[in-house]
């Protein structure tokens, strides 16, 4: 078991749900947290509220030069957690090119500069902790959900990616692929949505998973199957099952 007390984690996507949960789950163990998000009474309502140390840290994910800012700011942590998202349940019959750059710009731009402006630091200090949010959905394409799904398929090559290229360097990288969360965002569908949990649930499993020498956990993992055994499939199956 890792010793938590007086560790210092950045949660990116803090102000509420699933992030807010796991600053939660974080501080009960005696984890510095800092908070951000772009609500910023959201996240001092949640600072004021934990049992543990915490300082909130407004941020916009999709500003590079704000990101660089606060990672200044920040200064020496030992993790990073990245739960920033937006979402809307669209595809290619009803695309909306300001939502899906909005997508793109905050699930994977804003993990791609978060991870850039945090990374310099940990690989000069030979230790660090980076946590990506992908998703189930990352495992193959879907109907009705191109631009949200291609930003997660982003997160799970970048984890992958890092996880290459800092393996033995004291940098653990780690990702989770949650399946349904109840949160503003999948309050958006208006279709059944199978395994459905709530924040602190998952908050639970990402904390499980931290503690866990594991690179990827996908969950529900009974749900996380039909995704996973999905890419084993010839296209021709795949597309008639999905389509």
């Amino acid at each position: 078991m890792i010793e938590w007390q007086g560790r210092t984690y950045w949660l990116i996507g803090a102000s509420e749900g699933l992030g807010a949960a796991l600053a939660r789950q974080l501080s009960r163990v005696g984890i510095r947290v800092i908070l951000s998000a772009r609500n910023r009474e959201a996240l001092q309502d949640l600072a004021d509220d934990l049992p543990g140390q915490a300082r909130v840290l407004p941020l916009d994910v999709t500003d590079p030069e704000a990101v660089t800012a606060a990672a200044d700011e920040v200064g020496e942590i030992d993790g990073m957690v990245y739960l920033a998202g937006a979402y809307w349940p669209f595809g290619a019959n009803e695309w909306d090119s300001e939502k899906a750059q909005t997508m793109a710009d905050v699930n994977f731009g804003g993990a791609m500069r978060c991870v850039g402006a945090v990374l310099p630091g940990m690989t000069a200090r030979g230790r660090g902790h980076i946590v990506l949010t992908g998703s189930l959905t990352a495992y193959g394409g879907l109907p009705g959900a191109a631009p949200y799904v291609a930003t997660k398929a982003g997160i799970m090559a970048l984890a992958e990616s890092l996880r290459c290229d800092l393996q033995g360097k004291g940098i653990k990288v780690q990702l989770l692929n949650p399946g349904y969360i109840r949160t503003r965002l999948t309050d958006k569908n208006d279709f059944a949505m199978p395994g459905l949990m709530e924040p602190e649930e998952a908050a639970r499993i990402y904390f499980e998973h931290m503690n866990s020498d594991s690179f990827s956990r996908a969950f529900p993992t009974w749900f996380s199957m039909v995704f996973r055994s999905a890419r084993f499939l010839p296209g021709w199956l795949y597309f008639r099952l999905f389509s």
